[in-house]
Order: structure tokens, then sequence, then C-alpha cells
């Protein structure tokens, strides 16, 4: 099962929400995706989907997901991240209007670079090719299995404030 949240921020993630429905619809991606919409308006035809979920919803469907695709706000991959995931992350654009700038750009590709867990995405047309390739590039990311969850909190708490 796949797992897309876009968080709660909002504008709409549109984008995101109708690449993966088309992936679906094509038989690009033949299992269950389960979509959590946020405030965005298209709704998609061909995945499940929930505007917002409960916090024991969501953690459940994290914890059962073999692909989590997230925006790229932190609060949303490090969820992933927790329960074992390398999230794909699809950060919002300004020039999209999915957010009033392109913070989770950049954010996206600092996390990339520094802490080298997360599989960014910043073209929607790569999403078929990553999720093809999701278990090849999954095992090239660190899952935090040679490091533990103290190290990489503290890492990333000293990335944000750096950028705050």
């Amino acid at each position: 099962m796949i797992f897309v949240t876009v968080g709660t921020h909002e504008q709409p993630f549109n984008r995101l929400i109708k690449k993966v429905d088309e992936l679906v619809s094509n038989g690009d991606i033949k299992e269950k995706v389960i979509v959590q919409t946020g405030f965005s308006t298209y709704i998609p035809q061909h995945c499940e989907a929930h505007k917002m979920m409960s916090f024991h919803e969501m953690q459940h469907v994290l914890k059962e997901a073999r692909i989590v695709i997230t925006h790229g706000g932190p609060s949303s991959f490090i969820e992933a991240l927790q329960f074992g995931k390398v999230p794909i992350v699809v950060p919002r654009q300004e020039r999209f209007h999915e957010h009033i700038n392109n913070h989770q750009v950049e954010f996206t590709e600092l996390i990339a670079k520094r802490m080298n867990n997360i599989i960014p995405v910043y073209d929607v047309n790569d999403l078929k090719e990553t999720i093809n390739n999701y278990d090849k590039i999954a095992k090239t990311k660190n899952t935090g299995k040679s490091s533990n969850n103290k190290q990489f909190n503290e890492k990333l708490e000293k990335i944000i404030d750096e950028l705050v």
C-alpha cells in the first residue's frame, strides 16, 4: 500500500494528488493508494481519499504503508522516518501556488544532502520512475539502523535552528 499525505497547509497540493491518481488510473501503480488530501480541491477518483485523518488513523496507515509519499513539511516526513520508512518527499512549490515561498524545496534539498534519509522528487513527472525503483533507491538511504533516533533528532534540530 502507498500512503500519500499533503499535510494541513491551507493551500491545495493538487499537482501531487492528480499525478498519483493518474498513475493509478493508468495502471502504473497497481497497489492500493490512500491519500490524505488536506485542503486540496482535486478529489482522487482512483485512490481512497480522506480530507483529514485522526492521529490514530495516520499512525496506522504510516505503519502499514510500503511507501510513504509526503509534501516537504518536516512533521510529515519525520513521522514516516519514525516508522522506519524512507519517504518520497515532493515539496510544495511557490510557482504552482502550493505555498507562499519555496522553503519546502530548500528544506528538502538540505535534508536530502545532509541526512540522506529521504527520496526527494521535485518534478511530479519523475514520480512513476521513483516509485518503480523505490526499493533500490531506499537501500541507498540512511534508514537510521546504524544510528539512533536521538542522534538523528539532534542533527535535525541543529539544521532547523540554522535555518531559523
